[in-house]
């Protein structure tokens, strides 16, 4: 009977827990933990079995007992107990039909303090000069299973009363505050307060040597940040935004902070960047320590998008949870725009939602290849679940979500999302009943407007024409390989004309239209250079945009007499981006439409330029190797005048976005190989590690300089990559040591690009960071590749369970741009593959093939040398 629940996807629903008494107990030296689970289990349907989770456990079989009200308080135990390991489920078998009603489930088990950075795992860190193991816990998506036996989806929410039993002096942390502590001798056991209903996955304990500053919200919530011992004032950032953070939310989402306490935890191993376990986030060090002497600018912002994104949670994922992982987006995506919200509440300065633009175009190079997948994806299998954490989940998702809210409008949509988290705190929810809350608020058609983008994959180019005084607007699916696809959307439509004040919405729902904009033309009669079109205002939708060549010229026009927008800019140079790696547009048109930028000085602006001039120079070196010299001048003479206006010593004042700025100049000039910024680094480094108290290289600068000095660094001189690798053993910092590993394997000497791989997979580098020093140049693509096949059994073995494996595929398969080496990867993956990497790989190779027919788009583009000389000759 056990084999009818072998294979399924969810769990049967039969029988659901009502709340959990766990108690652990970890022996952190040893690296193992035993404990118990009592559970109260709800029979709602006549069955003989219980069918629950468990994962990487040894269960003490002769523990297993079922209290029932007709058993006069005498447990009974199960005739049969069978752990199916695939499934991760155990099944218990009962002598006859289970009473319906609450019974007592009684289970006690051990298992192994992992390092694998999921479920109950060990974190090392440093006090009082000797290495110790943390306890933490990373239950997300499926890994609550592996601390202990659970119905472990997130449809079956319950209580849970945690009890620690850990050595007297640490701290030990959970979901809620302590209720009481004993002590025992060196041992102490740690009882918490009971939690409201929630999912097993945001389930949390943290056990170790902590410090913590704390403050107050409005309403009187302690927050804390908790930090390894002496690191406590790199939290006081993390916590200022915290704490502005939750008062806002509270105010937005017209609900209190469900719960009595916060707490943030720094990880030193932490296998994704954040979790927002209930009451208890989790981070990795660098994404919540900010410390103004050694953390970059670029740093200070992730930091505070994180903590919103992650505090938005409490509300959009804690208090209302998914009912399944398909519904995954509406986690991510809405706490991923949130969060942009709340940081331009709290830094206006910073122009945070023009910057939200990377997010969007992140999501659309990622849904613009045939091997993605819909926002929400049908999950058949638990070992499914983490290959969906991608920029579909969240970047498209936080977009799609920005389009909606553009198009109802700020004020409803806010009063439709509170009337949501009110209406569904405490339960789960499936995208439909967001929709039906903001369709009853606002009128419109939102399940069917919004249906259009989350259930099919991918999203539309917009070609658009001028006839007369009409507007010709056609849709079709767009991918980065220039194929076609069936795809058709509800798109609306936004347009301006010459000025942002002549503007129009318009909603197309066919494959093509004829828009009558007569009332928008008056500006046409005028001098014809004056007027000009854009399609998709402020970016605010997600689509491409292919115009016709008389109102290319006439953007161009408005990018040289800066009469559009920031955001605008920026999207119509990543539009002629897309368009021309998918060959539907030329190479020469693009960089004649990046011209238009030369007297550009905005940070936003400039960054999105600078991505497009990285990706030509990366793909003339194999499409056109004898005008990349050439194309490469022309691409260091656009990014030379706003890279002298800041210099590189920071001045007295500036404003965050110029320091953030001058960071990406430096960086770009010294990837495209220009020789003055290159020596200037090289010349700032020697003076830097001669004294690292410097002022010659500030954080924001300093890797500029560490590639710079990797460029020159080769197998006869390692001076370079010797003094990187005694930066990175002497530094504390987290943020500091990735900035090494992000440099080491960029030098063109293909042996110190095996020696920086190779340092990778030593116990110097911790797991959860040697995917960052995978950036690896054309020049030692192939190095990284003969590396990557014959570590491939280490690799795989070592990251099998983060998704970080997917990390070290995406990284290295994505380096090449031919069909055969794209055949080549393919075969070597063939009897390799494993569901949790297996879309990342169809990817990657899908991008290999993308760039390999751009290169054929680029070798066929006839006015390409003529159009170069010009430029190159102009610059």
């Amino acid at each position: 009977m056990a084999e009818d629940f072998k294979g399924q996807p969810r769990l049967p629903n039969f029988a659901a827990p009502r709340r959990y008494d766990i108690f652990l107990k970890p022996h952190l030296t040893a690296c193992l933990f035993s404990g118990t689970a009592t559970i109260t289990v709800d029979v709602l349907l006549p069955t003989q079995f219980l069918v629950l989770n468990a994962a990487d456990l040894c269960v003490d079989t002769s523990s297993v007992s079922l209290t029932t009200s007709t058993t006069s308080c005498s447990a009974i135990s199960p005739v049969s107990i069978e752990l199916v390991e695939e499934d991760e489920i155990m099944v218990l078998q009962f002598g006859s039909q289970l009473p319906l009603g609450e019974s007592l489930l009684k289970i006690e088990f051990s298992g192994t303090l992992n390092d694998q950075m999921r479920g109950f795992y060990r974190s090392k860190y440093e006090y009082k000069g000797e290495v110790q193991n943390m306890a933490v816990t990373q239950f997300e998506s499926v890994d609550a299973r592996r601390c202990f036996p659970c119905w472990d989806e997130p449809a079956f929410k319950a209580k849970f009363k945690i009890t620690l039993e850990v050595p007297s002096e640490l701290v030990a942390l959970s979901n809620m505050p302590v209720s009481d502590e004993k002590f025992n001798g060196d041992l102490k056991i740690v009882s918490y307060d009971e939690s409201p209903l929630m999912s097993t996955y945001l389930v949390a304990m943290v056990i170790g040597h902590l410090d913590y500053i704390q403050g107050l919200t409005t309403d009187g919530v302690q927050v804390r940040v908790y930090t390894q011992v002496g690191k406590t004032d790199q939290g006081k950032f993390a916590l200022d935004v915290a704490l502005k953070s939750l008062n806002l939310y509270k105010d937005y989402f017209a609900v209190p902070y469900p719960l009595p306490k916060l707490d943030m935890v720094a990880i030193p191993d932490f296998a994704a960047g954040a979790m927002e376990n209930y009451g208890l986030v989790t981070y990795r060090e660098v994404a919540l320590l900010f410390d103004a002497r050694f953390s970059s600018a670029y740093s200070k912002q992730d930091v505070a998008i994180t903590v919103a994104h992650e505090l938005a949670h409490q509300w959009f994922g804690n208090l209302v949870t998914m009912e399944w992982w398909t519904h995954l987006w509406l986690n991510e995506g809405f706490a991923s725009w949130v969060s942009y919200l709340a940081v331009d509440a709290i830094f206006p300065e910073w122009n945070i939602w023009t910057q939200f633009l990377d997010e969007t175009s992140s999501g659309m190079m990622l849904d613009a290849l045939s091997e993605s997948h819909p926002i929400e994806v049908e999950i058949k299998h638990a070992n499914e679940v983490d290959a969906i954490f991608d920029s579909i989940s969240y970047d498209k998702g936080a977009s799609v979500i920005r389009m909606l809210h553009s198009y109802l409008g700020a004020d409803c949509f806010q009063k439709a999302l509170a009337s949501y988290i009110k209406q569904y705190a405490y339960a789960n929810a499936k995208t439909e009943d967001l929709w039906a809350v903001l369709e009853e608020e606002s009128g419109e058609p939102v399940k069917d407007l919004m249906n259009s983008w989350t259930k099919q994959q991918g999203y539309p180019v917009i070609s658009v024409k001028m006839n007369s005084n009409k507007l010709l607007v056609c849709q079709e699916q767009f991918l980065s390989d220039g194929s076609s696809a069936a795809g058709t959307w509800i798109v609306p439509l936004t347009l301006c004309c010459s000025s942002y004040e002549n503007s129009k919405k318009f909603i197309l729902t066919s494959k093509s239209d004829e828009l009558d904009i007569d009332d928008l033309i008056l500006n046409k009669k005028g001098k014809q250079e004056t007027f000009w079109l854009k399609l998709n205002t402020n970016q605010t939708g997600f689509y491409r945009v292919k115009y016709d060549d008389e109102l290319a010229a006439g953007l161009k026009y408005a990018i040289q007499a800066d009469k559009l927008s920031l955001m605008d800019k920026i999207g119509t140079i990543d539009d002629a981006n897309a368009l021309c790696v998918a060959c539907k547009g030329t190479l020469s048109s693009l960089l004649s439409l990046l011209d238009a930028y030369s007297m550009e000085s905005d940070y936003t602006v400039l960054k999105r330029v600078i991505s497009v001039s990285l990706k030509i120079a990366n793909v003339v070196d194999d499409a056109t190797p004898d005008l990349s010299d050439k194309i490469k001048l022309f691409l260091i003479k656009l990014l030379e005048s706003p890279a002298e206006k800041l210099g590189w010593d920071v001045k007295e004042g500036e404003s965050h976005l110029d320091t953030m700025l001058r960071a990406e100049l430096l960086m770009a000039l010294v990837r495209l190989g220009n020789t003055s910024t290159v020596d200037e680094g090289i010349r700032r480094f020697y003076i830097f590690f001669n004294d690292r108290n410097s002022s010659v290289l500030p954080p924001d600068i300093r890797k500029a300089a560490y590639v710079a000095v990797m460029q020159k660094c080769t197998s006869s001189d390692k001076w370079g990559y010797e003094s990187l690798l005694k930066i990175y053993r002497e530094a504390h910092q987290s943020e500091e040591k990735m900035r090494v590993l992000g440099s080491l394997a960029s030098s063109p000497d293909k042996s110190i690009v095996l020696d920086a791989l190779n340092f990778l997979l030593t116990d110097e580098v911790r797991n959860q960071d040697a995917v960052y020093g995978l950036n690896v140049s054309n020049q030692g693509r192939e190095t990284a590749w003969e590396w990557f096949k014959e570590n491939w059994e280490y690799i795989s073995k070592t990251w099998v369970s983060t998704p970080l494996l997917s990390g070290f595929v995406k990284s290295i398969v994505s380096l090449f741009a031919s069909y055969e080496k794209s055949k080549e990867i393919e075969e070597f993956f063939a009897n390799r593959v494993k569901p949790t990497f297996e879309r990342a790989l169809k990817q990657s190779l899908e991008r290999v093939n993308t760039k390999a027919h751009w290169i054929e788009g680029v070798r066929s583009d006839e006015s390409l040398a003529e159009v170069v000389s010009h430029l190159a000759d102009k610059a």
